[in-house]
C-alpha cells in the first residue's frame, strides 16, 4: 500500500504523532500457533480480520468503511504511480498488474484488461504512460463488478494478509501481534527495497532484541520491540515521516493489553480519531 494524500499533508506539516495508504506493494511470510493474546483463531476469525482491515483502511484512505474503497485511485506523488484500492496497490510496485490480471481471468475482455501491457510497461516507475484517465476511470467503474472486487481481495490476501498473518502465527502472536504484521507488509512490502525496510528486516531486528513467543518470550515485549523496529523504518523513508499508525494506534493497543484486538478500540491516525465498538 501507499501513503494517502492526508498523510503526506501529515508528513509536510511534521506532525508528531502516527498508525497509511495504498504502500508496501509486496509480500510473502508462513503459518502456525498462537500467542498468549489470543485464546481464539485471531485474524483467521472473519469479525477479526474485518477490524484490521478497517484500522489499515483509517490509515491508507482516512476511513473505516474500508469496502468503499475499492474505487479508490490516484497519484499521491509518492513515486510509485497509481495508488488504488483497497489497499494500496500500486502501477509502480506491480500488485496493480496483477490485481487487472486476475480480473482479466475471471472477466476475460473487461475494460481494465488492454491496460495491461501499459501497465507492465510502467513497473518500477512513477509513469502514467499509456494509462491516465481513460486507466483511472475504467479503474474506477469496475469497482462496480464483484469479479474485480473478489480481484483485488484475492491479491491483498495473497501478497499481504496471508504472509502476514502465517508468520505471525508462526511467531506465537495473537490477534493484535497478526495485525502489526499485516500493516507492515501493506505500508513497507516483505523484502526491502532501495530507500525502504521491508518486514522481514524489521523482523530480523525485533528478533535481535527480544524473543517471539514461540521462543519463549514475552508477548508485549516482543512487539514493542517490533514496532521500534517499524518506527524507525518509517523515518528512513522520505514518503514515510509520520509515525501516528504506530504510536496513536498499534502502540496504544498494545499498552492497553488488547492483544487478542478486543472491542472497544480507539486511536488516531495523522491527527483523526477513530473508534470501533462501544460508544
Amino acid at each position: 500500500m501507499k501513503l494517502t494524500k492526508r498523510s503526506l499533508t501529515a508528513s509536510a506539516a511534521a506532525l508528531l504523532l502516527a498508525v497509511a495508504v495504498l504502500s508496501g506493494c509486496s509480500g510473502a511470510g508462513p503459518d502456525t500457533a498462537y500467542g498468549k493474546g489470543s485464546a481464539s483463531a485471531g485474524l483467521a476469525d472473519p469479525a477479526k480480520k474485518d477490524i484490521a482491515m478497517q484500522l489499515v483502511s483509517s490509515a491508507e484512505n482516512s476511513t473505516l468503511d474500508w469496502k468503499s474503497q475499492y474505487k479508490y485511485i490516484q497519484d499521491i506523488g509518492d513515486g510509485r504511480g497509481y495508488t488504488g484500492g483497497i489497499i494500496g496497490f500500486c502501477s509502480g510496485t506491480g500488485d496493480m498488474r496483477k490485481v487487472v490480471e486476475r480480473y482479466a481471468k475471471a472477466r476475460p475482455g473487461n475494460p481494465l484488461e488492454r491496460f495491461l501491457p501499459a501497465l507492465r510497461a510502467v513497473e518500477g516507475t512513477d509513469a502514467h504512460t499509456g494509462l491516465g484517465r481513460p486507466f483511472t476511470g475504467a479503474w474506477a467503474k469496475a469497482a462496480g463488478d464483484a469479479a474485480f472486487r473478489s480481484a483485488q481481495d484475492a491479491e491483498r490476501d495473497a501478497a499481504y494478509f496471508d504472509p502476514a498473518v502465517g508468520q505471525a502465527r508462526k511467531d506465537g502472536l495473537g490477534a493484535l501481534g497478526q495485525f502489526i504484521y499485516y500493516d507492515a507488509y501493506v505500508m513497507h512490502g516483505a523484502g526491502d527495497t532501495d530507500g525502504t525496510v521491508g518486514f522481514r528486516t524489521m523482523r530480523r531486528q525485533a528478533l535481535a532484541e527480544a524473543h517471539a513467543p514461540s521462543q519463549g518470550g514475552d508477548e508485549v515485549d516482543y512487539l514493542d520491540a517490533f514496532l521500534d523496529a517499524r518506527v524507525a523504518a518509517i523515518r528512513k523513508e522520505p514518503s514515510h515521516t509520520d509515525t501516528s499508525r504506530v504510536e496513536t494506534a498499534q502502540r496504544v493497543f498494545l499498552r492497553e493489553g488488547k492483544l487478542g484486538l478486543e472491542t472497544p478500540l480507539s486511536w488516531k491516525v495523522y491527527g483523526d480519531s477513530y473508534r470501533i465498538g462501544g460508544r
